[in-house]
């Protein structure tokens, strides 16, 4: 099962809409998936909602697609309390995940990358090594949230097929 998670709480986020075109490229390979935002989800503690969550998406899930924004030169704290607050043993060891940056910079937080594969690492989740940070997002995808620009989706379709095979 794939499930693919845009790492903000922001309202219509150029995160959630590349998990979108994520999810469509899985399935164009016959592979069905899930794509969550993280709005409306009370992270302030392990809250009914979190709870549910974490029963109905993250412990069944076996592969991830993270979707995360540059907060900060790093990725959201939220994300992080998502991880945080999850029953860290029963929802991430021995999973996988791949990776994704979303900036309107030049660096399509590469450096949030990082330190999000730090954190998966410790909590024994595999990441995938095929990083991708998507720089310039609101240039590179159109008003109707899909990517306009070739050397893009033909890197996400590669990076997907990776993941897809390991």
């Amino acid at each position: 099962m794939y499930t693919i998670i845009a790492g903000t709480n922001r309202a219509e986020s150029n995160s959630l809409q590349i998990g979108k075109i994520y999810s469509s490229v899985l399935l164009s390979k016959g592979i069905q998936s899930s794509v969550f935002s993280l709005e409306g989800l009370d992270l302030n503690s392990r809250s009914a909602s979190m709870i549910a969550f974490e029963n109905e998406v993250l412990i069944p899930c076996s592969k991830f697609i993270f979707v995360l924004p540059e907060y900060n030169g790093s990725y959201p704290g939220l994300f992080k309390s998502l991880i945080d607050l999850s029953d860290i043993k029963r929802c991430w060891p021995g999973k996988k995940a791949l990776l994704v940056g979303v900036a309107t910079g030049r660096g399509g937080n590469i450096r949030g990358l990082d330190h999000v594969t730090g954190v998966l690492n410790y909590i024994k989740v595999m990441v995938h090594p095929n990083k991708l940070p998507l720089s310039a997002v609101d240039k590179i995808m159109s008003a109707d949230g899909e990517i306009n620009d070739l050397r893009t989706t033909a890197s996400i379709d590669e990076q997907v097929t990776e993941f897809i095979n390991c």
